[in-house]
């Protein structure tokens, strides 16, 4: 995420309205993470706390084996108007095509 709160104004005046990020934790834990990182007033931290959205777009993961349950994919989409348009899902242990430069270059 800190390339996204590094980039957010670049992203914006390529046409972006909203930067989120979804995870599968509860909405104390992603508050602390957006304090943390600076992600505040620039970022939108969505709760999946149950999972149910990441198992509706079937980007889950059995991260069992490191004591985490089940957690979201690591991914990026770009929506225009309730559509997804972009949608790039990470292989396993690879922080690429979810950066904040990848979906600058695909705007």
């Amino acid at each position: 995420m800190p390339g996204f709160v590094d980039r957010a104004e670049e992203l914006k005046g390529k046409g972006v309205d909203e930067i989120a990020c979804v995870a599968v934790n509860d909405a104390f834990v992603l508050q602390a993470w957006a304090q943390q990182s600076g992600a505040e007033d620039k970022v939108t931290m969505l709760s999946d706390g149950n999972g149910d959205f990441s198992k509706s777009l079937g980007l889950t993961m059995d991260a069992s084996k490191f004591g985490m349950g089940t957690r979201g994919q690591r991914w990026s989409a770009i929506v225009d108007d309730g559509v997804v348009r972009e949608l790039n899902v990470e292989e396993p242990g690879a922080f690429s095509v979810s950066s904040a430069e990848f979906l600058l270059n695909q705007l």
